[in-house]
């Protein structure tokens, strides 16, 4: 028996844009996957390489957004978010090893410095962000203080391709929506 709140869907058709928006995102994570884990390769140990690899493919999933606006307004707050995370995991383990208990208090503090911000919308990625460093950190526990380093870089690799790749894309399809149509 149906749900009668919940409205019928449809079969909905895709567009052309669908079908290119989403070639443009896998070709955008492909590439911030192959940027990361070939960077981090050099650096870190194998297991290290994939979590960036990931976190940047999170990162430019994030930012990917309808339109080149919207892209870049969630890059931003994505860049946000994540500086105070990292700011706030980067104090923290530089001075103490991972627990539970400190990993909520940060996650706690996170979400104060983001409500004085005026930025509630970003609480949940900070709060994200500050769990997979910690728990990361917790795995790690040598030089823990380089995982919010490596995080922020992951990051701001994924946001600037995804957001490049976003712009790039619209603007060629709807360059050859223009092209086709001027025929």
């Amino acid at each position: 028996m149906r749900d009668e709140a919940m409205p019928e869907v449809k079969n909905p058709k895709l567009s052309s844009w669908d079908v290119a928006y989403a070639l443009n995102m896998a070709i955008a994570c492909l590439i911030a996957y192959w940027i990361m884990t070939h960077t981090l390769s050099r650096f870190v140990d194998e297991s290290s390489d994939f979590l960036g690899g990931m976190w940047a493919v999170v990162a430019t999933v994030f930012v990917f957004r309808e339109t080149r606006h919207g892209s870049l307004s969630a890059g931003i707050a994505r860049l946000i978010a994540t500086s105070v995370s990292f700011a706030l995991c980067l104090l923290y383990l530089s001075l103490f090893p991972f627990t539970p208990v400190g990993m909520a208090a940060l996650i706690a503090i996170g979400t104060f410095v983001m409500a004085l911000l005026g930025r509630r919308e970003d609480i949940v990625t900070v709060g994200i962000t500050t769990a997979v460093v910690m728990v990361v950190a917790a795995k790690s526990p040598v030089d823990a203080w380089q995982q919010p380093v490596l995080r922020l870089a992951d990051t701001v690799v994924g946001i600037a391709v995804g957001v490049v790749c976003q712009w790039t894309g619209s603007y060629l399809f709807q360059s050859a929506i223009g092209a086709r149509e001027a025929q």
